[in-house]
C-alpha cells in the first residue's frame, strides 16, 4: 500500500503521539502504543481518502431512452466519521433515482457513497451530498438517498446509547406517495 498522497503524515504522527501522552500514557513503558501513532495517521488518512480529488473517479453514465422504471441500490455499507468528534458512524444506504435520459454504471451508486463518506461528515450532509452530485450526473426525474448509522460519538460519550439513526433525501417524482413503500430500507440483518 502507497502512502497518503495528501497532508502532512509526519505532522499527524507528531500530533497523535503527543495525544497519546497527554492522556496518561506512555508508549516507551507500554509496547504495544509504540505504533498506535504511526497507526492512527494512517487509518485517519484513509478514513479522509474522500477529501481527495486525484482519488475519485467520476462513475460512468450511459444514455438511456427506455422506461422510467426505479433504479434501487440497497443495503449499501458505508463508514464515516462524525465532523464533531472524528469518531466513526456507520451503517446502510439505499440509493435510488427515476431515470430520465441517463443511467448509472452499476457500481456508480456505491461509488459516491464511498467518496461523500470518506471524509469528516455529518449524516445529513452526507446525504444531500450524494442526492446532489447524482442529480449532476444523471439529471433523474426524482432521486432519493435514505442512510441509517450508528454513531459512536453517542455510543461511547454524551448520551451513551446505542441507537439507529435513518435521515432521508427525497426530491422531485420520488416524492410522491406511490413512491414510499420503494425506499424504505428494511429489516436489518445479524
Amino acid at each position: 500500500m502507497s502512502g497518503p498522497t495528501r497532508g502532512d503524515r509526519a505532522s499527524a504522527v507528531r500530533a497523535l503521539t503527543e495525544l497519546v501522552r497527554s492522556l496518561g500514557l506512555d508508549p516507551e513503558r507500554e509496547p504495544e502504543l509504540a505504533a498506535t501513532p504511526e497507526r492512527a495517521a494512517d487509518f485517519y488518512f484513509e478514513a479522509t481518502g474522500g477529501l481527495d480529488p486525484a482519488g475519485f473517479t467520476e462513475p460512468v453514465t450511459f444514455p438511456h431512452e427506455g422506461d422510467r422504471q426505479l433504479v434501487t441500490v440497497r443495503d449499501l455499507a458505508f463508514h464515516s466519521l462524525c465532523v464533531h468528534h472524528l469518531a466513526p458512524f456507520f451503517g446502510r444506504a439505499l440509493i435510488a433515482y427515476l431515470p430520465d435520459r441517463s443511467l448509472l454504471g452499476i457500481s456508480g451508486a456505491a461509488r459516491l457513497l464511498d467518496h461523500h463518506a470518506r471524509r469528516p461528515q455529518l449524516q445529513e450532509r452526507l446525504g444531500a451530498q450524494i442526492a446532489d452530485h447524482l442529480e449532476r450526473l444523471v439529471h433523474p426525474l426524482g432521486v432519493a438517498v435514505v442512510l441509517e448509522a450508528r454513531h459512536l460519538c453517542m455510543e461511547m460519550r454524551g448520551a451513551r446509547r446505542s441507537a439507529w439513526v435513518e435521515t432521508r433525501v427525497v426530491r422531485g417524482a420520488l416524492a410522491e406517495p406511490q413512491w414510499a413503500e420503494a425506499l424504505k430500507l428494511g429489516p436489518r440483518s445479524g
